[in-house]
């Protein structure tokens, strides 16, 4: 299989955006419905929503090598359009054209170093483990600054975060390529685990950047 995995994981990965982020924009233009939505099972609904979809994820990456490729695709989809649901709120925050600033900017990005990790000749695997550890610092930091409010702090780990998805970006496409010439798994379900690794990436790298140069509503 080799780098002939390439297309069909980016298929599906651009086809988990598409539902993600046309999922987010419809239910955006009804903003009693995100805000019943929020406030549903007692004002936990937003949680609730983001329990299912790391569950998801879990359930996917656990069980993938087990999966038929039908239940594979639809625990894909399933996933895309939960996180379009709470993707919701990002349209009623920032401007429209500022989204789409931003989704461009994203795309570059992520096609760049998704090339890069595609025909580098250096061996990735190693900063797989330190793109993880920074990783898990992150998202520490992240919930440091949800009681500290500092705008500069968050700022810095938008900053960081950026370079660690880049990185993941890269090191995801050169192990999907490894992962094809060892044939560990039916070709329709590498493609979608490949495909929810790289939607990952892109997701962080477009919810980073964003906070970094999207417009707020006024």
């Amino acid at each position: 299989m080799t780098k002939q995995i390439l297309p069909k994981v980016f298929a599906w990965m651009c086809f988990g955006l598409l539902v993600t982020f046309l999922t987010g924009y419809v239910l955006s233009l009804n903003p009693e419905a995100i805000i019943n939505m929020a406030s549903s099972f007692g004002g936990w609904g937003l949680l609730i929503l983001a329990i299912i979809e790391i569950g998801l994820v879990i359930f996917l990456s656990a069980r993938i090598t087990k999966m038929s490729p039908l239940t594979a695709k639809l625990s894909f989809l399933l996933y895309a359009f939960v996180s379009g649901l709470t993707f919701s709120s990002i349209f009623l925050v920032y401007e429209i054209t500022s989204v789409l600033y931003v989704f461009l900017i994203t795309s570059i990005v992520f096609a760049l170093f998704a090339i890069i990790g595609a025909t580098t000749k250096m061996d990735l695997t190693k900063i797989g483990t330190y793109l993880f550890m920074a990783l898990i610092a992150i998202v520490i930091c992240m919930i440091i600054n949800i009681f500290m409010q500092n705008s500069t702090f968050d700022l810095i780990i938008s900053i960081v975060a950026i370079i660690i998805f880049v990185g993941f970006t890269a090191y995801d496409v050169q192990k999907l390529i490894k992962l094809g010439t060892l044939n560990v798994m039916d070709e329709d379900n590498l493609a979608i685990y490949g495909a929810l690794d790289l939607y990952l990436d892109y997701i962080n790298l477009f919810i980073h950047l964003l906070s970094i140069f999207g417009n707020n509503r006024d």
